[in-house]
């Protein structure tokens, strides 16, 4: 496998194109599914999980044209990709191609709602908790939907052909739950309501995409969506929202390795809670036409507590990356993580490089050090995996980060993108 090489201990300087958004992304090419009519998707980040998910639709029939650059477009921008699934031909999708990433079970809203039926295998994908699929399937109950699970497939069926609109309540707010149950309920027959509906901007961008498509939707943005369903959508062209994720996560390295960087395309009302939080910290941000400027300061590193919490709080997939900024901090900082109950895996991995770092249940109290150390480090999902990256950068030596398919899920070009700000970091082929 491929790792990236580190030489840490120089600023971050200049300037750092945000790619469209991976959480994004995912549902809006899964939303293809819904109508015979082309989608254009534009900004879609190169990743390995959109590959994935291409050969996913590819096996339910969904055809997909990718785009050359456009006059005016620059080296570092999105792509710009077609899907047309004039006709789905399976509405099957394999343990071996869900089993690789959890998103792809998504697919079993689209199918159902179209085709009256649908066999997805139970998802896989970062082992950093049990996230099981109750919400989705109970959602869909309340659309009609007949579900069995059989060995180790969700079988699923629309008596008489199509859905029918219902009243749905997430016990618990959750993304992906509400994106399935929102797509599945366009093409319902009858009036849906989602109660405690998630409201990420990934949801949101999927809402307005859809609504671009012909759906019904009102209270786009709150906790409470109302759907009309409609016999049919049309193809759209629509916008993927830039990653707010990549955005924090190169804010926090600009932070910890000092410096000054502009992130284009980002968009500070998407992570308002975690820009708060990198300010008490004793970062400047700047809101600029095009993006934001981070700038540190050169009074060293605040210690700050947080507490992951749904949009519009502090982001669970940002816990790992403020972790290694508290690492250098100046004091005893507290982060408790109440999204997910397995995700501290990065922990022992920061610890190679000299982190103090003590896990209590949901809690890490995090005592900052005054330096780290490169070291060997393996990356434990996708997240943890930048958060390494992270603390490489500021750490004096050389630092090896292996097993970085994890990365290539989620973060485009990023050895890329930190060596044209300085960074010393190159990838080595495995």
């Amino acid at each position: 496998m491929d790792r990236i090489r580190i030489v840490g201990g120089n600023e971050l300087n200049g300037e750092i194109h945000i790619s469209g958004a991976k959480n994004a992304a995912l549902p809006l090419m899964i939303a293809s599914l819904l109508t015979e009519e082309p989608l254009v998707l534009v900004n879609v980040p190169r990743l390995a999980d959109v590959k994935q998910l291409e050969r996913i639709l590819e096996n339910h029939g969904v055809d997909i044209a990718v785009h050359g650059r456009r006059r005016g477009d620059t080296e570092m921008g999105g792509q710009r990709i077609t899907f047309t699934a004039s006709d789905i031909v399976d509405t099957t999708a394999p343990y071996e191609l869900v089993s690789t990433m959890r998103a792809s079970f998504w697919v079993i809203g689209p199918l159902l709602a179209r085709e009256g039926q649908a066999k997805v295998s139970l998802p896989g994908g970062c082992a950093i908790g049990t996230r099981p699929v109750d919400f989705y399937l109970d959602g869909l109950r309340q659309l009609g939907a007949e579900i069995e699970i059989d060995a180790g497939y969700v079988l699923a069926r629309a008596p008489g052909g199509r859905l029918k609109g219902g009243s749905v309540r997430f016990p618990k707010v959750s993304v992906g739950a509400t994106h399935v149950v929102m797509m599945a309920a366009t093409l319902a027959e009858g009036t849906t309501t989602i109660e405690n509906a998630a409201l990420e901007p990934e949801v949101t961008n999927l809402a307005e995409c859809l609504v671009a498509m012909g759906a019904k939707i009102s209270g786009i943005g709150t906790g409470r969506l109302v759907i009309e369903g409609v016999e049919k959508l049309d193809g759209a062209i629509h916008e993927v929202v830039p990653d707010r994720i990549e955005t924090g996560t190169y804010a926090f390295a600009a932070a910890m390795t000092g410096g000054e960087v502009f992130l284009r395309n980002a968009r500070p009302e998407l992570l308002q809670t975690a820009l708060d939080v990198l300010v008490r910290t004793g970062v400047e941000i700047t809101p600029q036409e095009g993006g934001l400027r981070i700038k540190r300061n050169g009074n060293g590193i605040m210690p700050v507590d947080v507490e992951t919490d749904p949009f519009p709080g502090f982001p669970t997939d940002l816990q790992a990356q403020f972790m290694a900024l508290m690492a250098r901090s100046s004091g005893v900082s507290a982060i408790k993580e109440t999204i997910f109950e397995n995700r501290f895996m990065h922990v022992a991995e920061l610890a190679r490089f000299g982190a103090n770092i003590h896990v209590d249940g949901q809690t890490a109290t995090v005592t900052g050090v005054p330096e780290l150390k490169g070291a060997q480090v393996m990356a434990t999902d996708l997240r943890a995996s930048v958060s390494l990256v992270i603390a490489g950068l500021a750490a004096r030596g050389e630092t090896v980060v292996n097993r970085i398919y994890h990365l290539d899920r989620g973060f485009e070009r990023l050895e890329n993108k930190l060596s044209r700000c300085g960074a010393e970091i190159e990838r080595i082929a495995g």
